[in-house]
């Protein structure tokens, strides 16, 4: 008997748990974004899309397809920044997040 459990299912188990974790999920998927990684970024947000949203939802709100946004969180996905803010807009409404951009400096 295997003593793993599904990822998908431990993710969605989480996040109907743990709000936090959820927001935290949305804000690693916007920061791998904006460091440069967006295959690890879209990974994330198609995780937390599965497990909160769901993609029928996700569709409805968007007014984009469910296939295509399965397309554009896939791992050769290639979202337009405007798609992106839309899902990520979505997202935060369902979790009741706002995004807020600011520079720093480097040190």
């Amino acid at each position: 008997m295997a003593l793993t459990r599904d990822f998908k299912e431990t993710v969605k188990e989480r996040v109907a748990r743990e709000p936090a974790f959820a927001k935290a999920m949305l804000d690693e998927a916007a920061t791998a974004f904006l460091n440069g990684e967006p295959d690890v970024a879209r990974l994330v947000l198609r995780d937390l899309v599965n497990a909160s949203v769901g993609f029928e939802a996700l569709a409805a709100e968007t007014s984009h397809p469910s296939k295509s946004l399965h397309r554009m969180l896939s791992e050769r996905g290639n979202p337009s920044m405007d798609n992106l803010a839309v899902i990520f807009g979505a997202v935060g409404k369902q979790l009741g997040v706002s995004f807020e951009a600011r520079a720093v400096e480097a040190s």
